[in-house]
């Protein structure tokens, strides 16, 4: 097992993958050379936005081919407001001069213009291809309930009121994943796009509720608890967590939570 640098606390952090990975830049920083022909992701290691293209690059094999610049959203560089993108969010793609942005659109950006194992099944599986586009279309629903249910937590609200705010998410991602038989992936046998735009969210609450409430989105969801065995398998998704630690204060950070990280 690789150990990696840490991006965001000098830390020493490890990675099934092997891959040293970048310290994080803030405003102090020098910029690396922009538009030299180098292919760059800019990322930041605690956005579920920008783990979602990182699974991507890694599960294609392109780890050798696109460069990782970690950002300080808190402190960011003028270099990266004034010369790559100044709304300032990442994740954001360099590539042959141009600059790229949005997950969802890097999703199909990468299996578009990178070699690699294919994100989405296309032209191989229609079926599976008009379900993908369903659930990626109905993502951002998913999304709100977990940030809805995580704020009424943070504001003391009962058990019950979160479980059923809670519930229509699980129960939605639990029965997308029997929508096909050949293995625990939204999509079958294999994971694709469509796991890489829901797991960073449902991991991260999934954490998130068992710290706080000691309550496992996972019980009486059996296709739940396997799929998210399985990815964590997978070494191109289990590299992009790093500390689970640091992944669960920045999100008990954001309801206002005291984190268990010091």
């Amino acid at each position: 097992m690789a150990t990696s640098a840490a991006p965001d606390d000098s830390t020493v952090r490890e990675t099934k993958a092997e891959e040293v990975l970048p310290p994080t830049l803030g405003s102090g920083s020098q910029p690396p050379n922009l538009f030299d022909g180098t292919t760059r992701l800019y990322i930041s290691y605690i956005c579920p936005y920008v783990q979602r293209v990182w699974i991507a690059r890694n599960f294609k094999g392109l780890q050798d081919k696109i460069q990782l610049v970690a950002i300080d959203l808190q402190d960011k560089p003028a270099w990266f407001l004034e010369k790559i993108y100044p709304p300032g969010k990442v994740p954001v793609l360099e590539h042959n001069g141009n600059v790229i942005a949005e997950s969802l659109d890097l999703l199909s950006y990468l299996d578009a213009n990178f070699e690699g194992p294919k994100l989405f099944p296309r032209d191989q599986d229609p079926a599976k291809q008009a379900f993908a586009d369903e659930l990626i279309a109905s993502s951002d629903s998913v999304i709100i309930a977990l940030f809805r249910a995580g704020r009424a937590q943070a504001q003391g609200q009962g058990d019950d009121d979160i479980s059923e705010l809670l519930a229509p998410a699980l129960d939605k991602v639990e029965s997308s994943l029997g929508r096909f038989s050949d293995g625990p992936f939204l999509l079958g046998k294999s994971m694709s796009a469509v796991d890489m735009v829901y797991a960073p969210f449902v991991e991260r609450f999934k954490d998130f509720f068992a710290a706080v409430k000691h309550y496992d989105m996972t019980q009486a969801r059996p296709k739940l608890k396997e799929w998210i065995e399985e990815l964590n398998k997978i070494d191109a998704y289990a590299a992009t967590w790093g500390d689970r630690r640091l992944q669960l204060a920045a999100l008990m950070n954001k309801f206002g939570i005291q984190s268990p990280v010091a």
